[in-house]
């Protein structure tokens, strides 16, 4: 199986790829990315290249990605040239393309938030004129992790964001009240198979995950179920085939289409421990088009924190006293040098009392980063 991207995504195929005796090969930047440090077979270049694309592709029989940014023209090249690839390019052309998403999805009758095209401050005049100030405006490819979105109060900040010559377009949106942001991860095969995990609350902190909660807390079924058909029903009517992450704003009226990602999403990654078959391993039974694992949790409640780079460079040292005060954690890392703010890993807990995971998380996290010594 090729994976184009070095990334913790691809790094975290490997494990369920070892158990299933698949082999991976991985397109990488560099050979110190998080993946290639653990695949053994690392090809070095640019995704960004039809001639590399189709270099790597030889011998694989699928291919699949560890994100979304190849070329959508690369991609239905690869498949003139009779690779497999997975998700096919018709369907991730709608996790790269915002706009062309929220098309396709309003199309759908997906609940969405009000929405529309701009391109210039008469365009976001006219829809401020129906939506108000605040609003916000997003690239309509390129953005992740809060990058590519931006929250405007006014014509002049609008004019300042659209005023970005590299993004390649806009579109503009209601500024939503939601209560909190969800998550309903499906996963879906060539066969038309699919499975839903159970609905989980993201906390977001600037455009970054920093907390899963698994279940949703509170999330009455009905809800959790209505969140899972969406997501079903948008995998199936896009034929995304792999798991797919459908991030929602909930609302008191009911929840909206925030995101898609057609790929692991760091929403899901609380299934390595607390779920029966994690997205990564179900990723790969989907995209080879085997029977898809049962996605149910394996105990009533599990926590996952993100850990971001502080102010220590050697995370390490911290493992001595995180591991012997709960030796039941978990502890993820991505082999990433430390740089402030930038995903390097992951903490989970596993168990029944969500007061008790989150202190245990947040101290392991706080300690990891130095924000804490004891």
């Amino acid at each position: 199986m090729g994976v184009v991207g070095g990334g913790q995504l691809a790094r975290m195929m490997q494990q369920p790829a070892i158990a299933l005796g698949v082999q991976l090969r991985l397109l990488a930047d560099s050979p110190d990315d998080s993946a290639a440090q653990v695949i053994a077979d690392t090809v070095i270049g640019d995704y960004r290249d039809l001639d590399t694309l189709r270099r790597f592709a030889q011998g694989c029989s699928v291919v699949t990605f560890d994100h979304e940014h190849v070329p959508s023209d690369h991609l239905r090249a690869l498949v003139d040239d009779g690779v497999v690839v997975r998700p096919g390019p018709d369907a991730l052309v709608f996790a790269q393309d915002k706009g062309l998403m929220r098309q396709r999805l309003a199309s759908l009758g997906a609940p969405l938030p009000r929405w529309q095209p701009v391109s210039s401050v008469g365009d976001v005049r006219a829809f401020a004129d129906e939506c108000g100030y605040p609003l916000v405006l997003k690239a309509t490819r390129g953005g992740y992790d809060g990058k590519g979105v931006w929250l405007v109060s006014n014509e002049h900040e609008a004019g300042e964001v659209l005023s970005h010559d590299q993004v390649p377009g806009f579109i503009a949106e209601e500024l939503v009240e939601y209560t909190r942001e969800l998550s309903a991860m499906v996963a879906r095969s060539p066969s038309g198979q699919a499975v839903a995990y159970p609905v989980v609350e993201t906390v977001q902190r600037d455009g970054i995950c920093h907390e899963v909660y698994a279940p949703a807390p509170g999330i009455a079924e009905d809800h959790a179920v209505a969140a899972q058909q969406i997501a079903l029903r948008i995998a199936g009517e896009l034929d995304v085939i792999g798991v797919m992450a459908v991030e929602l704003f909930d609302t008191v009226t009911g929840v909206l289409v925030n995101e898609l990602a057609m790929r692991p999403h760091n929403s899901g990654h609380w299934g390595i421990d607390g779920a029966v078959t994690s997205q990564f391993e179900n990723h790969l039974r989907a995209v080879l088009d085997l029977p898809l694992g049962d996605p149910s949790a394996t105990a009533p409640c599990t926590v996952m924190v993100n850990l971001l780079g502080g102010d220590l460079d050697d995370l390490y040292r911290a493992y001595l006293h995180c591991m012997a005060r709960d030796p039941s954690m978990k502890f993820h890392m991505y082999g990433k040098a430390v740089k402030p703010g930038r995903k390097v890993g992951h903490v989970t807990a596993v168990g029944a009392d969500l007061s008790d995971l989150l202190e245990r998380t947040r101290h392991a996290v706080a300690y990891l980063r130095g924000d804490i010594d004891e």
